[in-house]
C-alpha cells in the first residue's frame, strides 16, 4: 500500500479504537495500542516498516518532556533535586538488581541479567504522563513522585546505553581510549552549556522579536526550531532527545512566552504521541505471543509485581505516600519502558541476546505496558469499592478556585493585577503584545506572552482552574473569540468583562456576558460630575444628577439589548433619542423637586 493509503488506514483504525476504549472505560493508550496491533507487521500488514516509524514518533517524547519543563520553573526544579537524584536512583538500582537478581536464580549469565536488568528496570515515560494526564493526576502525591522518578530514569538511560558495549566480547579491548572519553564528555558539556546560556540570555530576544511580526505560522514554526534544535544537538553527542528538550523547557518556564508556547505545541504533541503508542503496538509479535501465550504474559505479570513492589516501597517510606497512594505509583511504574526498545536493540547488535530473544523481550514490554491501564482500572474500582475515603486531603488535586485570569495586561488589566499582587492573590496574565509584556515584566509583574484568543492558551493558563476570568482585551474580535470560548468550555468560570464602547457593550452581552464595565464611562462620569461643581452646583446636586444619568443610561443599555435594537442602526437611533428625552424630563422632575423644598 502507498504512503497516503498507509496514512488513511492509521487515522481510521484510531478514529474507530480510541473512542471506543475510552468509551469502555480502558482509557486512548490502550485503543492507540490495539491500532497499532491490527494494522501493524503481525497483524493486517498494512505498515511494514516500524522501525521507521517508532523512531519518528518518539519525538513525540520530546515533545511531551518540553512543554512538562516549561511547567517546572529552575527553583521548583531545584527544589525537586532530592526525590530525583534519590529516590529515582533508589528505584532505578533497586529495579536493576531485583530483576537482574531474578535472571541470574534461573541460571542465565550476569552480562545478560545486567543487560535485562537495565532494560527492564526502566518504565515508560510517555505512557504513565499520559495515563496521568488523563485521570488528571498529575498534581497529586504520586504523580509528582512519578515524575520525579521517570526524569531521573531518562538520564539513566544515557549511561546504561554507553556502559553495555563494555558487557560484549571483547568490549575491554572494543571500549574507548581515556582521551576518547574526556574528548566526549567535554563535547557533552559544552553543548549542554551552549543550551543553558542560549536558553538564558539569547531565547527570549528571539523570541520576542519573531512574535512581534504577528504571523501565527512563523510562531509555531520557532517553537518546533527550538526543540528540535535541542533535540538534535543533544542526540549529536549521544544524549537523550528528550532530556535536551526537558532542559529547553525549563529555561523557558519563566519567560513570558511560557504559555503561548505550550499551545503551539499542544497540537503536534498529541499527534506524535498517538503515532508513538500506535507504533508501540506495531512492535508486539502476535505471532510470537500465540505461540507461547503463558510465557509472555506470566513474564509481563512477573515483571510488572517486581517492579511494583519495589516501586511502592520506595513511595511508601521514601515518598511519605498512604498505603493506597504508594501501590498506585507501584503500579504506574510497573511497565517496560520504550528505552528498553533501545537498549535491547543495541544489545542484540552487540550479540548479547539472540534476535529470538529480542521479540520475547518487546512483547513481554509491550505487553506490561497493554496490561498497566487494566491492572490500574480494576485497583481504582476496588479502591472505590472498599476504600473511597482511603486518600488525605493533600493527595487530592486542589480545585484551584482560588485565582484569577486576566485577559490583556494593559493600562485596564494591570488596575486588576496591581489589587492582586498586594492582597497575595494568585493570578495570571496574557498580554498579546510582547513589547507589552517585556515593559511590564520589568516592574516586578508576573504577566505571559500569549492569545487569549485561542483555546490552546486557554488551557494553558489553566482557566478552568480560576475562579475568574478578567476579560481586558483591547481588541474587539479578539475579546469576543475570548469570551465565547471561556463560555463553551469553562462555563463554571465567571467572566468580568470590559468593553470599549456601547456597541462592544452589546455584542458581550449577546457572547453572554452579565457583568461588565464600560472602559471610560466611569471616569466620563467622574469628570462630568466636577464638571457641574465648577459650573457653580452644589456638590451633593451634581452628583444627583450624575446618579439619575448614570441609572437611566444604564437601564436603556439593557433595554436595547433585550429588544434586539443594537442590530438595527435606525432603532437605536431613536432609542438613544428616547432615552434623552427620558433623562431630560428627570432632570426637570428633580429640579422641581429642589425649587418645592427651598420654596
Amino acid at each position: 500500500m502507498n504512503p497516503l493509503g498507509q496514512l488513511v488506514v492509521l487515522f481510521l483504525v484510531a478514529v474507530i479504537a480510541v473512542p471506543l476504549f475510552k468509551r469502555a472505560g480502558l482509557g486512548a493508550l490502550l485503543g492507540y495500542i490495539a491500532a497499532g496491533v491490527l494494522i501493524g507487521p503481525h497483524g493486517l500488514g498494512v505498515v511494514g516498516d516500524v522501525d521507521n516509524m517508532l523512531h519518528i514518533s518518539e519525538f513525540g517524547v520530546v515533545l511531551l518532556m518540553f512543554v512538562i519543563g516549561l511547567e517546572l520553573q529552575f527553583s521548583r526544579l531545584r527544589a525537586l533535586r532530592k526525590p530525583i537524584f534519590g529516590l529515582g536512583t533508589l528505584q532505578v538500582v533497586s529495579g536493576i538488581i531485583g530483576i537482574g537478581g531474578l535472571i541470574m536464580l534461573a541460571g542465565y549469565p550476569l552480562s545478560l541479567a545486567v543487560v535485562l536488568g537495565c532494560g527492564l528496570a526502566l518504565s515508560s515515560t510517555a505512557f504513565v504522563l499520559q495515563l496521568l494526564a488523563e485521570k488528571k493526576e498529575l498534581a497529586t502525591g504520586h504523580g509528582r513522585l512519578s515524575f520525579t522518578i521517570l526524569l531521573f530514569q531518562d538520564m539513566a538511560a544515557v549511561p546504561m546505553l554507553a556502559f553495555i558495549p563494555f558487557l560484549a566480547s571483547g568490549g575491554a579491548d572494543e571500549a574507548a581510549s581515556w582521551q576518547e572519553i574526556a574528548f566526549g564528555v567535554g563535547r557533552v558539556a559544552l553543548i549542554f552549556g551552549a543550551i543553558v546560556i542560549a536558553g538564558r540570555y539569547l531565547l527570549r530576544h528571539a523570541l520576542r522579536f519573531i512574535h512581534a511580526t504577528r504571523v501565527r505560522e512563523i510562531s509555531i514554526a520557532a517553537a518546533l526550531l527550538l526543540v528540535t534544535g535541542t533535540a538534535f544537538l543533544m542526540e549529536s553527542v549521544g544524549l537523550s532527545m528528550a532530556l535536551g528538550a526537558f532542559v529547553a523547557g525549563v529555561l523557558l518556564a519563566d519567560s513570558e512566552f511560557r504559555h503561548q508556547l505550550e499551545a503551539d505545541i499542544e497540537p503536534f504533541k498529541g499527534l506524535l504521541l498517538g503515532l508513538f503508542f500506535i507504533s508501540v503496538g506495531m512492535t508486539l509479535n502476535l505471532g510470537a505471543v500465540l505461540a507461547e501465550p503463558l510465557r509472555l504474559i506470566a513474564g509481563a505479570v512477573l515483571l510488572m509485581l517486581v517492579k511494583a513492589i519495589l516501586v511502592a516501597a520506595i513511595g511508601r517510606w521514601g515518598g511519605k505516600l498512604n498505603g493506597i497512594s504508594a501501590v498506585r505509583l507501584g503500579l504506574l511504574l510497573s511497565q517496560g519502558g520504550e528505552f528498553g526498545f533501545v537498549i535491547f536493540s543495541l544489545a542484540t547488535q552487540l550479540q548479547l541476546i539472540d534476535r529470538q530473544l529480542h521479540e520475547q523481550l518487546i512483547a513481554v514490554v509491550t505487553i506490561s505496558m497493554v496490561l498497566t491501564p487494566l491492572v490500574l482500572f480494576v485497583f481504582e474500582s476496588l479502591v472505590k469499592r472498599f476504600a473511597s475515603d482511603a486518600r488525605p486531603p493533600f493527595d487530592t488535586i486542589d480545585d484551584g478556585k482560588t485565582g484569577a485570569v486576566i485577559a490583556g495586561f494593559g493600562r485596564f488589566g494591570q488596575i486588576s493585577g496591581r489589587l492582586l499582587r498586594s492582597l497575595k492573590i494568585p493570578f495570571t496574565a496574557l498580554d498579546i503584545n510582547p513589547d507589552q509584556v517585556d515593559v511590564v515584566r520589568r516592574f516586578g509583574n508576573k504577566v505571559h506572552y500569549g492569545d487569549a484568543s485561542q483555546l490552546d492558551v486557554l488551557r494553558a493558563a489553566r482557566v478552568g482552574e480560576a475562579s475568574v476570568f478578567i476579560l481586558a482585551i483591547d481588541d474587539i474580535d479578539a475579546s469576543l473569540r475570548a469570551v465565547r470560548l471561556v463560555r463553551q468550555y469553562f462555563p463554571d468560570v465567571r467572566i468580568l468583562a470590559r468593553a470599549r464602547n456601547r456597541r462592544h457593550a452589546h455584542l458581550l452581552m449577546d457572547a453572554g456576558v452579565r457583568w461588565l464595565v464600560r472602559e471610560t464611562y466611569h471616569s466620563a462620569l467622574l469628570m462630568a460630575e466636577e464638571m457641574l461643581v465648577s459650573l457653580g452646583r452644589d456638590r451633593d446636586e451634581a452628583q444627583e444628577f450624575v446618579r439619575l444619568f448614570r441609572d437611566t443610561d444604564e437601564r436603556n443599555l439593557v433595554r436595547q439589548h433585550e429588544k434586539g435594537l443594537h442590530h438595527d442602526a435606525a432603532k437605536i437611533l431613536q432609542s438613544s433619542r428616547d432615552a434623552a428625552e427620558e433623562l431630560q424630563r428627570l432632570f426637570e422632575e428633580d429640579q422641581d423637586d429642589d425649587e418645592q423644598k427651598n420654596g
